[in-house]
């Protein structure tokens, strides 16, 4: 069972990916972390915290169905090789101004709105290049979880070291750790030995090549659905954690040691969720896991704003991470599964609209209802959204199984059937 969840390390360069982006993630969960830190305590404003997260993911939703384009045209690993580049780059300024004692709230947006504009790339063009990694199709869905794993290991050592950072010495030393952190992704990308799948000329307009990639998203119904899905999960349930420093100060009286447990509480229940989901062997029932999971993601984040214990606020937390990550992983494996290889980074551009998009929009309306509802009524509000949400994804599978199973049995990613 362990070797069949970790199958996808035996790609040479997946195998150098895994291992080089797990140290840069773990950097750039730091700066996140210490962003936030960083924002609320230059303003107290629990609005001015769902700006900054929605100026550094907005660039992202309007950038998308562009990036797309261009990333189905060039040949991908350069694109994240330069996008890499660049993050490295914003982050090193971010920690200069900050050791220096000059950042400002202005400076924190632009530098935000600079990191939007780079994933706008370095998202389709990552998720498009995680099939070439593993040279086809039949390790997909291991590699796509394994990928999750890291995050989460990424994302649960990245805020507790951010805590102890801050505590210690601020919020600098966060952004320059990160900074350096991703010269391990750079000499990665940089030792992979990809067989070239040359960037396609443009055989027609981009206008023509947008329209061809929303006409395909929009209406075939699979994709369309999932990523509908993955839109209610990003704008009510992800933002979330925009609020993590005000249950952290006010709700459980803590500090910078209570948000990075809370934070890696969640990444724990995440790296959970992305290990089971890296130990199935097909695609199978998927579709349900999507609905299962954003259920429990919403049924996590209601109970969670109604503790007040450190303990059971973690317990929550970790149980808010699983159902939060086995959504994405799942969702993310089927639209990956499906899509026509030709309009790959198109279709993942949408995907990552819909996180990179509605997840701005509601860390700024997350924001903007806490001074109104307090920060318990806006989660409880979050997670009824994400119910909501599973109980209409769960209306629709009468629909999308009979579409999607002659698609999995003809790339032969399901068992057979019995009898």
């Amino acid at each position: 069972m362990k070797i069949e969840a970790l199958r996808a390390l035996r790609h040479r360069n997946f195998r150098l990916y895994f291992f080089g982006q797990t140290i840069s993630l773990i950097g750039t969960w730091m700066t996140r972390l210490a962003t936030s830190w960083l924002v609320y305590r230059l303003t107290g404003s629990t609005l001015l915290l769902g700006v900054v997260t929605f100026a550094g993911q907005i660039p992202t939703f309007l950038l998308g169905p562009f990036a797309g384009v261009w990333v189905d045209r060039w040949e991908k690993r350069q694109v994240i090789l330069a996008t890499q580049i660049l993050a490295a780059v914003q982050s090193l300024l971010l920690a200069a101004l900050t050791l220096a004692g000059h950042i400002t709230i202005p400076e924190v947006l632009v530098l935000s709105v600079c990191q939007g504009l780079i994933n706008g790339f370095d998202v389709p063009a990552r998720q498009s290049f995680m099939v070439q990694m593993v040279g086809g199709r039949a390790d997909l869905g291991n590699a796509i979880a394994l990928n999750s794993a890291m995050v989460n290991v990424a994302r649960l050592l990245g805020p507790a070291m951010a805590g102890v950072t801050i505590a210690a010495v601020g919020e600098g030393d966060c952004f320059l750790i990160d900074g350096i952190s991703y010269l391990a992704v750079i000499v990665s990308l940089v030792m992979m030995r990809v067989d070239p799948a040359p960037a396609r000329k443009a055989a027609a307009s981009m206008l023509v090549q947008l329209k061809e990639g929303w006409v395909y998203v929009s209406t075939f119904a699979p994709i369309r659905t999932v990523i509908l899905m993955f839109v209610i999960i990003s704008f009510m349930g992800v933002p979330y954690a925009v609020l993590m420093p005000v249950f952290a100060t006010k709700i459980l009286h803590g500090g910078p040691h209570t948000l990075g447990l809370l934070m890696g509480a969640s990444g724990i229940g995440a790296g959970i969720a992305a290990l089971t989901m890296a130990a199935r062997k097909s695609v199978h029932t998927l579709d349900v896991a999507i609905t299962v999971s954003s259920a429990l993601m919403g049924c996590g984040l209601i109970a969670f704003s109604f503790s007040r214990s450190l303990r059971l606020s973690l317990l929550l937390m970790a149980i808010t991470g699983f159902g939060m990550m086995a959504s994405y992983t799942a969702s993310s494996t089927v639209i990956q599964t499906i899509v026509d290889e030709d309009k790959r980074g198109r279709v993942m551009s949408y995907w990552a609209m819909a996180y990179m998009g509605a997840s701005p929009l509601g860390s700024l309306l997350a924001g903007g209802l806490a001074p109104i509802l307090g920060a318990p009524g806006t989660i409880v509000v979050c997670g009824l959204g994400c119910v909501a949400g599973s109980l209409w994804f769960w209306l629709q599978l009468p629909k999308l199984q009979p579409a999607l199973r002659p698609i999995y049995d003809r790339l032969e990613v399901m068992p057979a059937r019995s009898g």
